[in-house]
């Protein structure tokens, strides 16, 4: 048992600072783990969103060490005792209370994406697919939005005004997997361009650095996105695709 000094941010949207707080740490507990050890001796009213303490509900966001992550899943072993270790609110959304933001920003923007419209079934009832198909969008189903990846996104970040107009890295692999999907029918592609900002992204690929699913959000889900877009613009494109026709929208 090792005694670590923790960094804590207590505060609301009115103003704070850190508190140190001495906590003994056992072997094999994570951040989480600490802070719940705070709450019970130390500090009752410090304020904490958690729920699975398993890395899947996306609840525990946090900056730790200057580190976007998840508190469930970053072990006190990687930490020295002889440094106190900060843990702090991720900082582009507004905060409520301690640890925890309001990130209602997201779920508006969830809202306006377009969703999956299945086209008609074969004759005989049935859908198919090919399993290579699905198995090409699986990777961006495994987001739990954590919002870190929106939480480091410098237009997110760092230009209020652009926010109403820009949807953020984790909207873009949402886009991305309804896009891929074999039986989709919706053309999205306004819809990006204008209502989600994918002009805005300067690909710097930190969202892709602090994702906890490991998720290539740059690589796989942004970039062919903005590949696509720039194919809009290509005249000889744009007659290919009038003539051999666009995704129609079911009735």
């Amino acid at each position: 048992m090792a005694t670590f000094t923790m960094r804590v941010f207590r505060g609301d949207a009115g103003g704070g600072g850190l508190k140190d707080y001495r906590v003994e740490v056992d072997t094999g507990m994570v951040v989480l783990d600490v802070i719940h050890r705070i709450q019970a001796t130390q500090a009752p009213d410090l304020a904490c969103r958690w729920n699975c303490k398993a890395g899947k509900c996306g609840s525990c966001s946090a900056e730790i060490d200057g580190q976007p992550r998840l508190m469930c899943m970053t072990r006190m072993d990687v930490f020295s005792p002889e440094q106190p270790v900060a843990v702090v609110p991720i900082r582009t959304f507004p905060l409520i209370k301690d640890l925890v933001c309001d990130v209602s920003y997201n779920y508006e923007k969830a809202r306006q994406v377009p969703p999956l419209r299945l086209r008609p079934p074969d004759a005989d009832g049935k859908y198919r697919m090919m399993q290579e198909d699905i198995d090409r969008i699986q990777e961006f189903h495994k987001c739990i939005e954590c919002f870190l990846c929106q939480n480091v996104c410098h237009v997110i970040r760092d230009h209020e005004e652009l926010k109403r107009q820009f949807a953020g890295p984790r909207f873009f692999i949402k886009v991305a997997g309804l896009d891929m999907h074999p039986l989709d029918t919706v053309d999205r592609t306004e819809f990006v361009r204008a209502n989600a900002g994918i002009g805005l992204c300067n690909i710097t690929k930190c969202c892709t650095e602090v994702c906890p699913e490991h998720i290539h959000i740059t690589d796989n889900g942004i970039i062919p996105m903005k590949e696509r877009m720039a194919d809009n613009f290509d005249p000889i494109v744009w007659l290919l695709r009038k003539f051999r026709g666009r995704k129609k929208q079911p009735a």
